[in-house]
Order: C-alpha cells, then structure tokens, then sequence
C-alpha cells in the first residue's frame, strides 16, 4: 500500500486572516459629490420657485379702503371644465346673459376652444386689459374644481403671470391659490 500526500496539505499556509479595506479615497470622493450636489441643487432651486401664496383667513378685507383712494381689484380666475371665469370686485367679467338667477349655470367669461382646449392667449388678452384699468395693481386669486389636471393650473398661473413673446411684460405676479 503506498502513501499519497494530498496537494491541499503540501499549500504553503499564509496569514488566515484578512487585511483592512482602506476606504478613506472612498470616503473622500463621496464628500466631494455631496459637496457639489448640495450646491448646485441649491442654484438650480432658484430657477424653479414659483411665487404662490397660500390663502390668509381673518385678516383685513382686500376690499376695504382708506378715503380718497381708488378702490381695490380682488381678481379672481376660476378654472372650470367650462373654461375661466374672470371676476373682479364681486363682479364676473365678460358678457353674462341677463336673468340668470344661479350664478353656477352662467357660461364662462373664457370659454373653451372648439377643440376641447383652454384659450390661454383669450385669459392673457384679458388679463392685459385688466392691467391697463389697474396699472398698480399684482394680486389675483386663483382657484380650481378639483378635477382639473395639474399643468392646466401652471398654464393658467403662466398667463396671468406674463405676456409671451419677446417683448414679456409682468401682469399679475402675486398669485394666491384659492379653493373652489
């Protein structure tokens, strides 16, 4: 009977035990990207604010003014799936057919476009005529029914914010969002 060794027994045995990872380049580079994400996110931000203003219950009445002064516009802009209504002052603006006793089932003042859109260009022109009566005059409360989908507000927010076009002018640019 002969004798094998095995080729496992001859193996020279090194240090069973393991050597340290180093991660201090791996902790430096991972500084380095929280570093520059934090800061340019925070340039970036500023870029995408939208001056909104939540609603405030309890204060002064917007309409009430001191003697001598020109009375104050509360405009208001309500999508509907109608289209927008435009009122100011208590008042709705556009042509309202006389003898309606609900206001809920007058027409809009914008309606839609034959083809089921928004006539974002009809709200600005009307916006800009608003501006002419009220030159000093930035504030405008807009509301919405709870299904109208979210960018039809931003679209509405942006035609009432500015004109398009080369030559952009500011209309209402302190923009409160009101419930409906």
């Amino acid at each position: 009977m002969a004798f094998f060794y095995s080729k496992r027994k001859l193996r020279v045995r090194g240090r069973e035990e393991g050597q340290e990872l180093n991660i201090v380049p791996y902790l430096d580079i991972l500084m380095n990207l929280i570093m520059f994400m934090l800061l340019s996110i925070t340039g970036l931000s500023a870029f995408g604010i939208l001056n909104v203003n939540a609603p405030n219950y309890g204060g002064p009445s917007t309409q009430m003014t001191e003697e001598g002064e020109k009375p104050k516009l509360l405009l208001t802009v309500l999508i509907s799936q109608k289209g927008f209504y435009v009122a100011a002052t208590g008042g709705v603006l556009g042509q309202q057919p006389q003898g309606q006793p609900n206001p809920a089932e007058a027409p809009p003042s914008i309606p839609k476009k034959a083809d089921g859109t928004y006539d974002y260009t009809a709200l600005t022109e009307s916006m800009v005529n608003v501006k002419k009566e009220f030159p000093s005059e930035s504030k405008v409360i807009v509301g919405a029914e709870g299904d109208i989908a979210y960018e039809v507000l931003v679209q509405t927010m942006d035609a009432i914010r500015e004109t398009p076009g080369k030559d952009r002018k500011l209309l209402f640019t302190d923009v409160t969002l009101g419930a409906m």
